[in-house]
């Protein structure tokens, strides 16, 4: 694979998606960004606005086995990895795999469990793995999990841990639609479109096709001085004074391969500065832990995140 050959599969792969996908290129994009850094999706927003569809239609884009868990709040760690089962006909026990034994996994309102349960899938986001009983069993590859969840403040949700949340690639927010795409997004249903019915979308590539392009994204060209100004940027948040707890450097990893994954998909095999501040918010936007009395005076992380961006030096590359 080279670099035209994955910005040609990345757009037939938008386009695709853009069938049924209504105002939410930027989700899109996100999310499409995150499989192929082979890493996960965090995405949240209230209800209704096409989060689940996102995932569902990307399993049908890409031919990768699809599972989708509801949380809830009596779902057990169980219900997620799968458990072991004694047969009586051999006297001994069998492991009956749970839905994270997937491709693509949709960890719908993931929120709305309790930690225990988020917790079952850290083995597996970390290590692409899962451990029953003693015994470790890898997951199928490519193996990528998109989350969504409610705002924090919706009734009868759980916030993530830290370190489930530090797991997450990215951390995608949506927000309700302008005007104009609403109206296109009913004229849409009012035509007869049936979100339960992808069957107008066509497969345009594979897991196999996949995996090579995680590989080829990997091995995009990165300038020291790109490096140096990723690192810059991810520090700035541990010595902001808004900022109570910084980013660790799993963000300054995670911003240098969604960076390789943009400028791939701009069919170019090295990185430029222009291709690491597209996902800085999304990365690290679950990273950082706001000082209350900034909470208090209104300020967001996206606002410091974006100060930071404004104040950092851009390195000059080429």
């Amino acid at each position: 694979m080279d670099a035209e050959q994955f910005r040609s599969t990345y757009d037939r792969i938008r386009q695709q998606m853009s069938k049924v996908i209504v105002g939410q290129e930027e989700l899109v994009h996100g999310v499409l960004v995150a499989t192929l850094a082979q890493g996960h999706a965090l995405v949240e927003g209230a209800p209704g606005l096409g989060k689940t569809l996102v995932a569902r239609t990307l399993g049908v884009v890409s031919r990768c086995v699809f599972k989708r868990i509801q949380f809830t709040p009596d779902l057990m760690p169980s219900d997620v990895t799968g458990s072991s089962v004694f047969d009586r006909t051999t006297g001994s026990f069998t492991f009956v795999a749970g839905p994270i034994f997937t491709q693509l996994l949709l960890a719908d309102e993931i929120n709305r469990a309790p930690a225990k349960t988020q917790s079952a899938l850290l083995e597996a986001m970390q290590d692409r793995q899962v451990t029953v009983d003693g015994h470790s069993r890898p997951l199928p590859l490519p193996f990528v999990v998109v989350a969504t969840q409610n705002p924090v403040e919706s009734q009868g949700t759980y916030p993530l841990p830290e370190a489930q949340l530090d797991r997450f690639l990215v951390k995608l927010t949506v927000l309700d639609p302008p005007r104009e795409v609403e109206e296109k997004i009913v004229l849409f249903h009012a035509r007869g479109f049936d979100p339960t019915d992808l069957s107008r979308l066509e497969p345009v590539t594979s897991p196999d096709e996949l995996l090579n392009m995680q590989r080829y994204a990997a091995q995009v060209r990165v300038d020291e001085a790109i490096i140096a100004y990723i690192v810059d940027l991810v520090r700035r948040t541990r010595e902001d004074r808004a900022i109570e707890l910084g980013a660790s450097p799993r963000a300054s990893i995670a911003l240098l391969k969604t960076a390789q994954v943009i400028a791939a998909s701009s069919g170019r095999d090295f990185v430029t500065p222009d291709d690491v501040k597209p996902m800085i918010a999304p990365v690290l936007r679950h990273r950082v832990m706001l000082h209350p009395d900034a909470q208090l005076q209104g300020v967001t992380a996206d606002d410091r995140i974006l100060d930071i961006v404004r104040s950092a030096p851009v390195p000059r590359v080429g």
